[in-house]
């Protein structure tokens, strides 16, 4: 079967039938290690909302894990005046059932295709487009092969498929050295488009955050996690988390096809940016106790060798709306 299969039905299972989050789980986001990192989130969404006019409008929020990230944006919003429509795009029953405890008058989505379309929408996306399935091309001494992963005997392998592809990759693209791997990721590409179009139809604007890169590059990225720790991408399938790093100057020219305006920077400057530095000053001042956890938690998050550099943000913008803060 072709990679994107593995992955896609491997996160089907792993994701509808857990809460992967927090210590007891696989991984922890960003949302759960500080309050913080929602608050900029939602006071981010609040001032382009203030610049554009404050129109009624709709909160969207794509895998929304535990609801940590909506309940911090929405508090820091509601602290401003803005109070929208909640809307939650999962399609994990285990996740719905944490969510709606936490967020009493949000309404659920399988897909975008539900959500209103007579208002603005407010999009965020936090480690979501990281765990769609990803395509991977190699270049064997016979040309560019989709990679599949077979058996042998018992065990699961990566082995080149037996169809050419060189025409999948651009032409300047194509001269790399043999065993080289490219990664597309085609249902991210086709959900953002369509965000895309929600966007330039109803006004508003996307927040994207996850690791990955600003530029095309080639290289496999795909990897497994599983009770924090990275295992091999075979190990247990679904049973693991399966993610790639996300390629933003792809949905960016998505963007830009669709007229749409982007700003694009590195997770840690644009916190820093934002002021989570001085947020993370008055938390302290608030409660003493907590000084050691704020600073860790605000290391964590803008670092250059913790998540700083790693994660990226990706904004993209209706036409006739104004552009965001924090990208300098």
């Amino acid at each position: 079967m072709p990679v994107s299969r593995y992955m896609g039905e491997s996160n089907a299972r792993y994701y509808t039938s857990r809460d992967p989050l927090g210590a007891a789980g696989d991984f922890t986001t960003a949302p759960e290690i500080s309050q913080m990192f929602g608050e900029m989130v939602g006071l981010w969404l609040t001032d382009l909302w203030v610049r554009a006019g404050k129109p009624d409008c709709a909160y969207v929020e794509l895998g929304p894990g535990r609801g940590t990230l909506a309940k911090d944006a929405l508090r820091a919003m509601a602290s401003q005046g803005l109070t929208p429509q909640v809307h939650l795009v999962e399609g994990s029953e285990a996740l719905r059932e944490i969510q709606g405890g936490t967020l009493a008058d949000a309404q659920f989505h399988a897909s975008m295709d539900t959500v209103p379309a007579d208002v603005p929408l407010l999009v965020v996306g936090n480690e979501f487009l990281d765990a769609l399935p990803i395509r991977q091309l190699v270049n064997t001494p016979q040309g560019w092969r989709e990679r599949m992963v077979a058996l042998d005997g018992e065990d699961f392998v990566f082995s080149a498929g037996p169809n050419p592809m060189d025409e999948v990759l651009p032409q300047d693209r194509r001269s790399q050295p043999h065993g080289t791997i490219v990664e597309t990721c085609p249902a991210a590409a086709a959900l953002f488009g369509d965000l895309a179009s929600r966007l330039a139809q109803q006004g508003g604007a996307a927040l994207l955050i996850d690791y990955g890169y600003l530029e095309p590059r080639s290289g496999e990225t795909l990897q497994a996690i599983r009770h924090h720790e990275k295992v091999g991408v075979f190990d247990a399938p679904g049973d693991m988390d399966l993610t790639a790093h996300v390629d933003f100057s792809v949905l960016a020219e998505i963007a830009r096809h669709k007229s749409l305006s982007t700003n694009a920077a590195t997770q840690g400057a644009w916190l820093t940016a934002l002021g989570m530095g001085a947020r993370a000053q008055a938390l302290a001042r608030r409660s003493p106790d907590h000084v050691q956890a704020l600073s860790d938690a605000f290391q964590r998050l803008t670092a250059e060798d913790e998540m700083g550099e790693l994660f990226k943000v990706l904004a993209v913008y209706a036409p006739d709306w104004p552009e965001g803060a924090g990208f300098g």
